[in-house]
């Protein structure tokens, strides 16, 4: 008689369905949000990051312009074909600048924007008189993000030369 009346007041099957079709649509737009991420999970994140797709190990500072002025960072130290993010979060600028060194074979990635760095890890506000203030003028190279959120920079090997892996 008991699993009579369970049948008997149990919602019909496609009842039933839909609502389990609406809780999977309803936690699938959560979990999209970041809302139900747990442990290993997360939702896309937008950052500035960096790969070295090259056979050595590089150097790397970034410079660019915020709500305090123009700054510049340094250095990210990038194992051979790994990745790095350089900045967490959403790009609020157009355009940012890159210097990379090549630790393993000397050259660099450079470019004609000067902004100041140091030897060791820095962070320096301001890109005018670098030396005058103890810091070194050194090149970066534009990297136009257009109106992406995220952005990925890869460092290659010059044309020609062979890669090990």
């Amino acid at each position: 008689m008991l699993a009579s009346n369970a049948l008997r007041n149990s919602a019909p099957l496609w009842a039933t369905a839909r609502r389990w079709t609406a809780a999977i649509a309803i936690a699938a737009c959560l979990t999209a949000l970041g809302v139900l991420a747990g442990p290993g999970i997360s939702p896309a994140m937008a950052d500035l990051k960096l790969c070295n797709t090259t056979a050595s190990r590089v150097g790397v500072a970034i410079g660019y312009k915020d709500t305090e002025g123009w700054a510049s960072e340094g250095w990210w130290n990038i194992a051979s074909h790994t990745c790095e993010t350089l900045l967490k979060g959403v790009l609020i600028g157009r355009y940012y600048y890159i210097h990379a060194v090549d630790y393993d074979r000397g050259g660099e990635w450079a470019g004609g924007l000067y902004m100041c760095t140091d030897d060791k890890s820095f962070t320096i506000r301001n890109t005018a008189e670098c030396e005058k203030r103890g810091h070194r003028r050194t090149g970066f190279f534009e990297v136009d993000t257009g109106e992406e959120r995220d952005w990925t920079v890869r460092l290659t090997d010059p044309e020609g030369e062979a890669k090990t892996q």
